[in-house]
């Protein structure tokens, strides 16, 4: 996403800043906490802002962890929520959905003319391998997204109308999580996502979220996207956690193809691709645990800038509640 220079966007930067120096000191100054050997019953979690656990919740369990953000760029406040809802179907099988909504505030234009459902998400994730203490070997689980395109895309009254992206989307993804102890005993919990995700493509009819205008008729083409994360959570105390995201991704070119039809003259050939993009990320955040089933996440996802790709910065809160 992105640092934005001036206004909102640098006391999000500071915020970002001061978050990530906070994650610094807290493990220098926990050096000196003595190195008794933290238990992993003694560490309650949250998880950090971006990145998946490979766990899986045991069988007639319930997680829901709904977030609720701002996606600030120069032009564009994205206010959103999106909630993760999962059912431990069996220990080693999690099946559920993420439904999505959100709010476009336009820095010049009209806003969205209300809130809006995105495009919603079913998921589903089998875990493979668990990490055992004395063993190297990490927790390990492939995890599947079938992305649902329920939002506003097409025929829109206003660009910021726009909801989804009108493609059914697929996601594969590996997930890896596992522990070290630090020096002075603490715990330091690693998570790794690498994600592949391809769509098929969508029809477009007037103006649309692909960036078309009223007389436009075609279809969108979204490029394959990649997407790599590694986290890293610190227990600092039973209760507080420092967290940290570090994230890559690369999106394909979407191609748009079609043709403007101005009523009472002739049509007009259109064809335009986005160009393919790159994009380095980090988030840091805090967790703070009531207790082993219900802890809340304050983080802010920064996106400086990358090949093709808008900056932009994210402040988020989260709530998650495991039953």
């Amino acid at each position: 996403m992105a640092i934005r220079a001036g206004g909102r966007g640098s006391g999000s930067w500071r915020l970002a800043a001061a978050a990530l120096a906070w994650a610094v000191a807290g493990a220098a100054l926990a050096q000196d906490a003595g190195s008794a050997r933290q238990s992993r019953d003694d560490a309650w979690w949250t998880g950090p802002m971006l990145a998946n656990s490979a766990e899986t919740l045991p069988r007639g369990h319930v997680l829901v962890e709904p977030y609720v953000y701002d996606v600030m760029t120069d032009g564009n406040d994205g206010f959103g929520s999106r909630a993760y809802v999962l059912y431990g179907l069996t220990d080693d099988l999690t099946v559920g959905g993420i439904p999505i909504i959100g709010y476009n505030g336009l820095h010049q234009g009209p806003n969205s003319s209300g809130i809006g459902a995105g495009d919603q998400i079913l998921q589903a994730q089998y875990r493979l391998t668990r990490f055992h203490e004395g063993s190297w070997f990490p927790t390990l689980a492939i995890q599947l997204q079938q992305t649902v395109p329920t939002g506003r895309y097409k025929r829109l009254a206003r660009s910021a109308d726009g909801m989804g992206g009108g493609a059914w989307a697929t996601m594969i993804g590996l997930n890896a999580q596992t522990y070290f102890w630090l020096p002075n005993g603490r715990i330091l919990r690693a998570r790794l996502n690498a994600t592949w995700t391809f769509a098929r493509h969508a029809d477009l009819d007037g103006v649309s979220s692909y960036g078309t205008g009223p007389d436009f008729h075609g279809r969108a083409e979204p490029g394959d996207a990649f997407y790599l994360g590694i986290a890293a959570e610190y227990s600092l105390t039973r209760r507080w956690v420092l967290a940290l995201d570090l994230t890559w991704s690369h999106s394909d070119a979407t191609h748009v193809t079609g043709y403007d039809d101005p009523l009472g003259l002739p049509a007009v050939a259109v064809r335009a691709s986005s160009g393919s993009s790159d994009a380095f990320g980090f988030a840091p955040a805090v967790e703070y645990n009531f207790n082993a089933n219900v802890g809340v996440l304050f983080g802010v996802r920064v996106i400086p800038g990358g090949h093709n790709l808008t900056r932009s910065v994210t402040p988020a809160i989260a709530v998650n509640v495991v039953h």
